[in-house]
């Protein structure tokens, strides 16, 4: 790709055949390592070769990666297999070192989003040179956050720009390393309607088995490709291992994922998407008209508790409502998460207006 082509242009091409595809190892360990990597890859659908250069570690101690060193190999990625090649830069300097040494894409990561003056330094090592960059989503569910990245970036000249979706961080992530929270890129493309979206499937997963099924989620959303880690010996690698996979299982996941068409002009399918739409609006209505009602409630309750100087904030019936709900939920085909999710909600608003004076 010429880089004074449209990003969307040339990932539409792309999907022609199917989705972008980026994949390659966490860290550029060796020379040897990333070529082996690189030349399984190219028996693959994979589009852009990528690996991190510099890998910032939560603490201290650990494999920070090679540095500047690592892009030469991509060089030698590049020229011997024909694959574009990416990596990740945290600050000025990384982007000169990169630009420097012919990187086609430039991606910036969670934790650098996550600080808006890190990325007006990068929007300002950028300006002059249209290069196709992504952003990925902040550590944290903060979608102003994102947006002003992507807003950066895109003062700054950049044409080619797209985001990358690689969950988020939190205490108690359970099923995920970083949970997906779908409805945040799905609210950042009402913003930017045209902005391709990436999803990174190895950061939400944090391990191997559950790849195939949260990249189909994001085929099912129109995400526009992936960039999954890959290794030649993903066991011993020397970051992020449990979620790496090797260059045979990638060919096999890419391969076994269904592209769904984003819509269907066929009679039946029209008349029963509209039928079901149109219970849907009714259940909608009758959930809110049931919320309103709740919430009535609840300011009469508040309206008790204060007259006889009782505190707002029953935890233990707090905790009893909540775990009968989820076990409710989950009996009738509801997940826990989305229970929990729906309740705390209801309850936070519920306090609201319980503290309410008449």
């Amino acid at each position: 790709m010429e880089n004074n082509k449209e990003f969307r242009q040339w990932l539409d091409a792309m999907k022609l055949s199917h989705p972008l595809v980026i994949a390659g190892p966490c860290s550029a360990e060796t020379e040897e390592q990333v070529m082996a990597t690189a030349r399984e890859l190219q028996k693959t659908d994979t589009n852009v070769f990528r690996a991190g250069i510099w890998k910032p570690r939560t603490r201290p101690g650990q494999f920070e990666g090679v540095g500047e060193i690592g892009l030469k190999w991509l060089q030698q990625v590049k020229e011997e297999t024909g694959m574009m090649v990416t990596t990740e830069v945290g600050n000025a300097d990384h982007v000169e070192k990169a630009l420097k040494h012919g990187i086609d894409i430039l991606w910036i990561g969670a934790r650098t989003t996550v600080n808006p003056f890190v990325v007006q330094e990068i929007a300002d090592a950028l300006k002059g040179v249209d290069i196709p960059v992504l952003v990925k989503n902040p550590v944290n569910p903060d979608l102003a956050l994102w947006l002003g990245a992507v807003e950066r970036i895109q003062t700054a000249g950049i044409t080619q720009l797209g985001v990358i979706h690689r969950g988020f961080s939190s205490y108690n992530s359970g099923h995920y390393r970083n949970k997906p929270k779908w409805s945040l890129p799905i609210e950042l493309k009402k913003e930017f309607p045209d902005l391709p979206i990436i999803l990174d499937p190895s950061h939400i997963c944090g391990r191997r088995d559950t790849l195939l099924d949260v990249s189909q989620t994001g085929l099912d959303l129109n995400f526009d490709g992936f960039m999954i880690e890959t290794h030649i010996d993903p066991d011993n690698a020397w970051s992020d291992a449990a979620q790496q996979i090797t260059p045979a299982r990638l060919d096999e996941i890419t391969k076994e994922l269904r592209i769904r068409k984003k819509s269907s002009t066929a009679e039946e399918f029209q008349r029963k998407l509209t039928m079901h739409r149109h219970e849907l609006d009714l259940l909608d209505a009758n959930l809110i008209e049931m919320l309103a009602d709740r919430m009535g409630i609840a300011n009469q309750i508040g309206a008790i508790k204060r007259k006889e100087n009782v505190a707002i904030l029953q935890g233990d019936r707090w905790s009893e409502i909540l775990n009968s709900m989820v076990e409710t939920g989950v009996k009738s085909g509801l997940t826990k998460e989305f229970v929990e999710t729906i309740f705390k909600a209801i309850h936070v608003e519920s306090i609201n207006i319980q503290q309410k004076k008449d």
